[in-house]
């Protein structure tokens, strides 16, 4: 004859606080400062990373403490000084991720207990504070987000790779979900052409061609396998598509190469003096790779590069703003962050 034990429920727990999800927004960084010192202090962390510079040895450390950290900083100071916020005191790419964060709290506020936070991969605030700072508010998970449409183990994996570093000091780590690249997301094509539109239609002039300015990678990087070109002409291929743009009218191109390897080409600034060489006196360059304008699209793009043009014989020049924190960027930011979130809220 069996025996029923009867059922006893558990005895209720003590109450706690409700479990908080915590979302950081990650993006590339910026120095403390437009001066030499802070511009040295972010480039020394910045090409300290074997992500970026993957040939960390002898030589080139000979290279970046004895030649790069001496004379680069004093020159990106002063482009620096061209964009900064001087209001903040900061440069525009920390002030527009801040702006970013704090509009996706809003929208995503009524979807429960979610904190969200910023940070950047080099310089302040650091992916270490951010984390520390979101566990001790008490969430248990977590979802980074890189920044980046196209992905690069220069971009996207390094802030993963620092994530990580800063969880294995964690003893009670929280769980961890990352956000993946965005580069044919159709909310993100539509973003983009949707803002390209609506900045040519405020232009005096018409352009004859639109370049899609992407940042460099060294060739060798792709030919080891990184996805990032290939991502890059999947996005340029899908805007095509979407404002009926043929291959000759929307040319994608690469901007920021450093240091005398083979970078991913066509270069920008080349095509830049080319087109003008060649009698184009219009132009437009959008930037499809940055999700908000910083000194790559702020001062290497709109003044560099317009200078380049209109001294190689093109008049009119406009650089198309990234989506920033705009309704249509952070619709982007939004969707992204709340499907990857499902199960969490």
């Amino acid at each position: 004859m069996s025996t029923v034990i009867p059922f006893e429920s558990p005895t209720p727990a003590a109450t706690t606080r409700p479990e908080r999800v915590g979302v950081l927004l990650v993006n590339l960084g910026t120095p403390d400062t437009a001066d030499t010192a802070g511009v040295r202090v972010y480039l020394k962390e910045f090409l300290s990373d074997p992500r970026v510079i993957e040939d960390q040895g002898l030589v080139w450390k000979l290279i970046l403490n004895g030649i790069i950290l001496r004379r680069r900083p004093r020159s990106k100071a002063r482009d620096y000084l061209k964009i900064w916020n001087t209001e903040k005191n900061e440069s525009p790419l920390k002030t527009i991720t801040r702006s970013q964060a704090n509009k996706l709290a809003e929208a995503i506020a009524a979807h429960g207990h979610v904190v969200v936070d910023w940070a950047m991969r080099y310089g302040n605030p650091s992916i270490k504070a951010r984390i520390e700072a979101l566990a001790a508010q008490g969430c248990s998970r977590l979802l980074v987000v890189p920044l980046y449409p196209q992905y690069s183990a220069a971009t996207s994996a390094t802030v993963c790779d620092e994530a990580f570093r800063v969880l294995t000091a964690m003893r009670a780590q929280p769980t961890l979900r990352v956000t993946p690249p965005y580069y044919d997301d159709p909310n993100y094509i539509e973003a983009l052409a949707v803002s390209i539109d609506a900045h040519l239609a405020s232009l005096p002039f018409q352009p004859e061609i639109i370049l899609a300015s992407f940042h460099g990678m060294p060739r060798e990087y792709v030919d080891q396998g990184d996805p990032y070109q290939a991502q890059c002409i999947a996005t340029t291929d899908a805007l095509r598509k979407r404002l009926g743009l043929a291959a000759s009218k929307l040319v994608l191109t690469f901007q920021s190469r450093f240091g005398n390897a083979e970078w991913l080409q066509p270069y920008t600034d080349k095509t830049v003096e080319r087109l003008a060489k060649e009698g184009v006196k219009r132009i437009a360059v959008v930037t499809p790779g940055f999700s908000a304008d910083c000194l790559e699209t702020l001062e290497e793009i709109a003044q560099e590069n317009a200078e380049i043009f209109r001294h190689n014989g093109g008049e009119q020049f406009a650089a198309i703003p990234c989506l920033n924190d705009s309704d249509g960027g952070m619709d982007v930011i939004r969707q992204l962050v709340l499907r990857e979130l499902q199960g969490w809220i």
